[in-house]
């Protein structure tokens, strides 16, 4: 398994009371992929750098986890077909096994 970094943006016109539902999903997909979360950072909302589908914030969420190889390809496709979840990025880190 491979160490990755997986950042995401969620709408700001979703609920308060969704967001955890939304996060829930993605902790979901991650786990049915066989993956393990080891950190869950929210940053909460914040300003965009340029807009986005009209819109200037978002709910910014980064997640560190080890993912199998392939596993990465199946989390960007539900996170594409996410219509609450504007931006996305996975990206690898570095291991931190001795």
């Amino acid at each position: 398994m491979r160490s990755y970094e997986l950042a995401y943006i969620v709408d700001p016109e979703v609920e308060d009371i969704a967001l955890p539902e939304i996060e829930d999903k993605v902790k979901g997909w991650v786990e049915a992929t066989g993956g393990v979360i080891s950190n869950v950072d929210r940053w909460g909302k914040r300003r965009l750098a340029y807009p986005i589908q009209k819109k200037n914030e978002g709910y910014y969420f980064i997640l560190q986890l080890e993912l199998p190889l392939q596993a990465g390809v199946e989390i960007e496709r539900e996170m594409r077909l996410n219509e609450q979840i504007l931006r996305y990025m996975i990206t690898t880190t570095e291991s931190t096994e001795e």
